[in-house]
């Protein structure tokens, strides 16, 4: 019996799954081989819907399935907290004292939000993480009546990276819809030295920011928050005065990757770009080759977990999960991973809102930089499209 063992339930975690249980059917029907994805909830929550929260246009509740309605028949569900996972013993131990054993273990447990880590942060910023945090982000937007919104970055890597960027635009779009956009200063605090990580998707969004009159100041990280005052003060010292202040929250990494010593204290899990093998911590040697780098030959990272230069979102998840089924189903049967599907190539692809009824498409992979299309009504239609049909799709395995 060779034990699949899947840590985590979102897209990462259940498409792989179900993927896997493809792949391997015959062996799961002859008793050869099982699928088993290990959920600390049993819920699948679709997290890109949690901005539409606060934008008005989403409920918390369509946005939530029982994860045993995605997964294929073949694949086992166990809903329990992970407390453990032993590399060297092959055992991942559960909250209720479970030691369950695996011969190939797929890691898909995303990540952290921490607003509790910066000061102040819970009381005074508003962000849209979460679908309560959303929530209350609509509620004072329909509060709001003029004065100075401040949109800021409180570390990365964080996810969905063109997320803030969209909030800012769609802001803005509702507030001049909603005729206050001329009693209302909008600044949009970006951590680096451009408005986004991807200097061809910077060079698309900065135009934007001119445009609906948005103040885009570089270098300026969220460090603290002055609760008194009402002001965020930047990496570099600089403070903002905020009447509304709405920031991305500190992320991590899952906390039993780091207490295994799988991944350092950030959470983030080394993992081979190509392969996505879960590598070492330790540092190789200066000039190491990647390829020199020791690996963990059955276990396998995907999604948020990682901490490959790439999105963290859902998207990257969908991409990689065929890699990580086709080399675990490959290592089930004893065979060398074929296709397309051998290898990863960083390939990406999602939609952008830049308000108006408007959106942009960001596609690329390690070797090609994206190339956004100009903005119009037709991407922001897909996108809409693509947040309704994604239970049906997506963690299936249907596109």
């Amino acid at each position: 019996m060779q034990r699949v063992v899947v840590l985590g339930g979102g897209v990462g975690g259940t498409l792989s799954a179900n993927l896997v249980a493809r792949k391997l059917k015959k062996e799961i029907a002859a008793g050869e081989a099982s699928v088993t994805v290990v959920d600390a909830t049993g819920a699948h929550a679709y997290q890109p819907g949690y901005m539409y929260i606060a934008m008005g246009n989403e409920k918390p509740e369509k946005l939530v399935r029982p994860e045993r309605s995605l997964l294929d028949g073949n694949v086992q569900l166990v809903v329990d907290t992970i407390t453990g996972i032993d590399t060297a013993a092959q055992v991942v131990a559960l909250g209720d004292g479970t030691q369950m054993p695996y011969d190939q273990l797929v890691i898909a447990l995303g990540s952290r939000i921490l607003p509790e880590a910066m000061d102040n942060f819970e009381a005074e910023a508003h962000h849209f993480y979460s679908p309560d945090a959303a929530a209350r982000l609509r509620k004072a937007l329909d509060g709001f009546t003029g004065g100075k919104i401040v949109i800021g970055i409180a570390g990365i890597p964080y996810k969905c990276p063109p997320a803030p960027l969209e909030v800012a635009f769609l802001v803005e779009s509702e507030l001049r819809e909603r005729g206050i956009r001329d009693k209302t200063e909008m600044v949009f605090l970006s951590p680096i030295n451009r408005a986004f990580t991807i200097e061809s998707v910077s060079e698309m969004a900065t135009p934007i920011f001119e445009e609906k009159g948005i103040r885009l100041e570089l270098l300026a990280g969220v460090s603290e928050i002055d609760a008194e005052r009402k002001v965020v003060i930047t990496d570099a010292f600089e403070e903002h005065p905020y009447d509304l202040l709405i920031c991305v929250p500190p992320h991590k990494g899952a906390q039993v990757v780091i207490d295994a010593g799988i991944a350092p204290k950030s959470g983030w899990i080394p993992t081979d770009r190509h392969t996505l093998q879960v590598k070492t911590v330790a540092k190789p040697a200066p000039g190491t080759p990647d390829e020199a780098v020791p690996r963990y030959p059955n276990v396998y990272a995907l999604g948020d977990a990682t901490d490959l230069p790439l999105s963290k979102a859902g998207s990257t998840a969908h991409f990689e999960a065929p890699i990580v089924a086709e080399r675990v189903a490959a290592a089930v049967q004893g065979r060398e991973p074929e296709g397309k599907e051998a290898s990863y190539t960083g390939k990406v692809m999602c939609f952008f809102e830049v308000g108006d009824g408007k959106g942009t498409l960001l596609q690329f992979d390690y070797d090609h930089p994206p190339k956004p299309p100009k903005p119009n009504q037709l991407w922001h239609l897909g996108k809409i499209i693509f947040n309704k049909t994604y239970w049906q799709t997506v963690p299936k395995g249907r596109v």
